[in-house]
């Protein structure tokens, strides 16, 4: 992840939920209590979240002391304890409910993603996101796909072109389509289209685009298809696809099958924040300044 974006996204998230001051937390404690919080996994899973865990606190005091007991993409189990956090109480409490609500919700994609992979169970198809994310939580959330055993498909409108059904309407067709595009578009971008039926298919392959979607295809007719594709071109497919069918198309000889459900829909792993009271003076000898990460 990009530290320098993480930091400014935290600050965004922490401004949103604090506003001026903490009321409650300042007003009980002050500037100078400390203590210790530990982060504990309520749930079966795949951890995601040491950067946000690291940065987030260290933000709120920057003298905090952090340990991350598991790595990003590692299996966690129920009671099991992810981190502990020693610093002022108040820095604690102000930035608790925003760490831990983007630790849940990165472990939950993460677990979902690691689902998919196994389900899929293909040393040739790789499961890949899609754009179905959530406003403001793209890196995030893409980062999380890839710790969970995923790829990531293009992060935005802007690094690769995808000629969907709408854009071949307006064009006329996906030759007019992608001959407009490649006129202006610089060789280091991709062009993928998204099919519907073989003559779309053929269509696309005498463009000699980067990579043909299979949309709201079945395994059986992606099989049948796929055999005129050449190689060079990659093939993906999408729509429809679900974690109870998903190990149907295993053997349909797509690169690629890009899932909405991994980020659109997403489960937050449950994981919960608990204060451990600090003899004033006292620091636990196991911290230390700095996460695994």
């Amino acid at each position: 992840m990009n530290s320098i974006k993480l930091r400014l996204l935290l600050e965004q998230f922490f401004i949103e939920d604090i506003g001026d001051r903490d009321v409650t937390s300042e007003l009980i404690f002050g500037n100078e209590q400390t203590g210790n919080m530990v982060f504990i996994a309520k749930d079966n899973g795949i951890f995601c979240g040491e950067q946000v865990i690291t940065t987030g606190f260290r933000l709120m005091d920057d003298h905090c002391l952090v340990k991350i007991n598991v790595r990003d993409g590692e299996k966690v189990e129920k009671g099991q304890e992810l981190a502990r956090i020693s610093g002022k109480v108040s820095a604690l409490l102000k930035a608790e409910r925003v760490i831990l609500n983007l630790v849940q919700r990165m472990s939950g994609i993460a677990t979902k993603t690691n689902e998919a992979v196994i389900a899929l169970d293909s040393v040739k198809t790789r499961i890949c996101d899609t754009r179905k994310t959530t406003p403001g939580l793209r890196m995030l959330e893409k980062y999380a796909v890839r710790c969970g055993g995923g790829y990531n498909h293009r992060y935005g409108l802007y690094d690769a072109v995808m000629i969907k059904d709408n854009h071949i309407t307006f064009a006329g067709s996906i030759s007019k389509a992608v001959e407009t595009v490649k006129s202006s578009l610089g060789h280091m971008v991709k062009v993928e289209v998204e099919i519907e039926t073989k003559a779309q298919l053929l269509e696309a392959i005498g463009s000699k685009v980067d990579c043909i979607m299979f949309d709201n295809r079945t395994p059986e007719e992606i099989e049948k298809w796929i055999g005129i594709v050449p190689e060079g071109i990659l093939t993906e497919a999408s729509g429809g696809i679900t974690l109870d069918n998903l190990n149907s198309y295993r053997s349909c000889g797509v690169d690629y099958i890009s899932l909405g459900f991994l980020t659109h829909s997403v489960k937050s792993l449950d994981i919960s924040a608990k204060v451990i009271a600090e003899k004033k003076g006292e620091l636990p000898h196991e911290y230390i300044g700095v996460s695994r990460s």
